[in-house]
């Protein structure tokens, strides 16, 4: 219940908490990282509010909800450049304002905007299962796997929650991030793996591991550039028992794309192979999203480097990061299985680079 009171101190401290943002993001000192940033930083009458009303008999005076985005003169600003500051105040129609969750300010505009992404800071390091672990990644489906778990903290309870309306709404991802940890934004924005949770949309089009149900797929895949002599012929039996080296590419329930990673633990080293993309989808990015999944299972599996042996692609490797090596340098395992008819030629990188 937000009374009048209440509504007079907050207008002083949402005040004094804009000023203080503004000032900060105003700074431009020759010394600091803002130096010559030039940052326009604006305010407004953005969010439309209506009171929340009296339910179950109880009255909640200036708690208010939002009724509708200004989100026309928000693209304005924002295709200006120009940075909008929300506060969790709305004003109505009449010119009252109201006490808005500042969560559900921030749904709002990222749906009413069609946000690619929304980022929550929380107390904790993300949302935990049941076992006490991070999990760095979910999807809308799987939100209420996650919603019954006993020592769930509260607050991440309520931003899946979120996460849920503002993903169906259309937004592609929420991530939430911790707020102790510094650097905490610039390291999910700027950094490969980031930090916290990130939950996604159900995707149209996502890659996964492979099951033997994709068999026929991945033949289909396969079998022409097999044909072409770029890759080593598999058999529907080699396929079945190294299913579980592959991970695929669906759109839609069909196979688009495959690649096996095969690790040699012993060596910190991983072997990408049969790298395959449907012609009608091809240079189309793919390719390299199966070579940033290849090098990020690498990675969580503590890998230090990835090769591959190609006949026909050896510039795709070298323009991503792979540097030719000898066969010398392969894992002994791998030594002794190479091809001295097909003769391909070795590449390796480090699974850290970018």
């Amino acid at each position: 219940i937000t009374t009048a009171a209440i509504m007079a101190a907050l207008r002083e401290a949402v005040g004094g908490a804009r000023l203080e943002v503004e000032a900060i993001l105003s700074e431009g000192r020759l010394d600091s990282p803002m130096a010559h940033a030039g940052l326009e930083v604006i305010g407004g009458n953005f969010i439309i509010a209506r009171p929340l009303g009296i339910l179950d008999g109880v009255d909640y005076q200036y708690t208010g909800a939002v009724r509708r985005v200004a989100v026309e003169t928000m693209r304005r600003h924002l295709d200006a450049d120009e940075v909008i500051l929300l506060s969790p105040v709305g004003v109505s129609p009449t010119g009252t304002l109201f006490n808005i969750r500042a969560e559900d300010v921030a749904v709002a505009a990222a749906s009413a905007l069609g946000a690619a992404k929304l980022i929550f800071y929380t107390d904790a390091p993300g949302v935990v299962d049941a076992a006490g672990q991070l999990t760095r990644q979910i999807t809308l489906s799987e939100i209420d796997g996650f919603l019954d778990i006993p020592q769930a903290d509260p607050a991440v309870l309520e931003h899946l929650h979120s996460a849920r309306r503002v993903c169906s709404a259309g937004v592609d991802r929420v991530h939430l991030i911790p707020r102790r940890v510094d650097g905490a934004l610039l390291r999910e924005l700027f950094t490969r793996d980031g930090l916290g949770t990130m939950i996604s949309r159900d995707p149209f089009e996502h890659l996964r591991g492979a099951r033997l149900e994709d068999i026929p797929g991945i033949l289909a895949l396969i079998r022409p550039m097999e044909a072409a002599g770029i890759l080593v012929r598999r058999s529907r039996e080699r396929l079945e028992q190294e299913i579980d080296r592959f991970i695929v590419m669906e759109r839609d329930g069909k196979i688009i794309a495959c690649v096996a990673l095969y690790p040699y633990p012993e060596f910190s080293m991983a072997e990408m192979a049969c790298l395959a993309v449907d012609d009608a989808y091809r240079r189309q990015g793919r390719g390299e999203a199966l070579l940033e999944y290849c090098l990020l299972q690498a990675r969580q599996q503590g890998l230090r480097r990835l090769f591959v042996l190609s006949t026909q692609s050896s510039h795709w490797f070298l323009e991503r990061a792979f540097q030719r090596a000898d066969i010398s340098d392969l894992p002994m395992p791998r030594q002794a299985l190479y091809n001295l008819q097909r003769r391909s030629a070795v590449f390796i990188r480090s699974v850290d680079e970018t």
